[in-house]
């Protein structure tokens, strides 16, 4: 893996816009579990789908109570080494962008900025009316539920809340999207990590990036569609390599 490290880290110093995109195997390293594998959240619970959010009672009410058990996950988790690595790019001027499909807020809590940070799924920790759009901190939401509330509803509308994450079904944010694929495009070098590439739309952008002349690295502990497009494979744990990484470009994964 160090040969690996060496030779991402040239990549990276050759790079004039590096954009980085993030999957679950990010956030695995620190304890979140990847819900769409065998013995997931998603194998034990059917998705309750937007459609169904909308259209009936029970389905809320199923949503909510599925919620309690998924909410714990996120309580209390610390970003890994990965999530410091990618501040530390940001911090020596090499990152553009960090585009990415976790809803945990990991990569702010490491260090990079909101404003790089692309979320293409939404957040965990915020809740939003569907209606009106007003926001709360999910766990404020929680306690309401965990009091017997089966839906909780907006204190200014009356509108259904909703943790502002992305259910199977609805819709990818447009600006968010956007964003997404303008600094795909841009990108000369395309850093795909923890990524399985199969969730679309998502899953389009190393594509899009290649087909604009960008070098396609894949970082990711299994084989991916896009391996035999990219320039650069590396299988393992997306932490440590990417804290060699950093050393070989003379940082730290020191919070700053």
């Amino acid at each position: 893996m160090a040969e690996a490290s060496v030779q991402l880290a040239e990549l990276i110093g050759q790079a004039r816009s590096l954009v980085a995109f993030t999957g679950a195997g990010v956030s695995t390293e620190s304890g979140i579990p990847d819900f769409r594998s065998p013995g997931g959240l998603w194998s034990r619970y059917r998705p309750v789908t937007f459609q169904e959010f909308l259209a009936s009672h029970e389905a809320r009410v199923s949503y909510w109570s599925r919620y309690l058990d998924m909410h714990p996950v996120f309580s209390g988790v610390q970003p890994n080494p990965g999530h410091y690595a990618l501040a530390e790019l940001e911090r020596q001027g090499r990152l553009t962008a960090v585009i990415t499909q976790n809803v945990d807020g990991l990569h702010q809590a490491a260090g990079s900025s909101e404003d790089k940070v692309i979320e293409l799924h939404g957040r965990v920790d915020v809740t939003r009316c569907l209606d009106c759009g007003y926001t709360l901190r999910t766990n404020e939401v929680i306690e309401r539920v965990q009091a017997g509330v089966e839906v909780p509803v907006c204190d200014r509308c009356g509108g259904w809340f909703k943790p502002a994450t992305i259910s199977f079904g609805q819709s990818l944010p447009a600006e968010a999207l956007d964003r997404a694929i303008e600094v795909s495009t841009a990108s000369d070098l395309f850093l795909a990590i923890g990524s399985s590439l199969t969730v679309h739309p998502a899953a389009a952008l190393p594509g899009l990036a290649l087909r604009h002349g960008a070098r396609l690295v894949i970082l990711n502990a299994m084989p991916t569609d896009y391996d035999q497009n990219a320039h650069l494979v590396i299988q393992g744990r997306s932490g440590s390599i990417l804290a060699d990484t950093i050393k070989h470009l003379g940082g730290s994964l020191t919070p700053h």
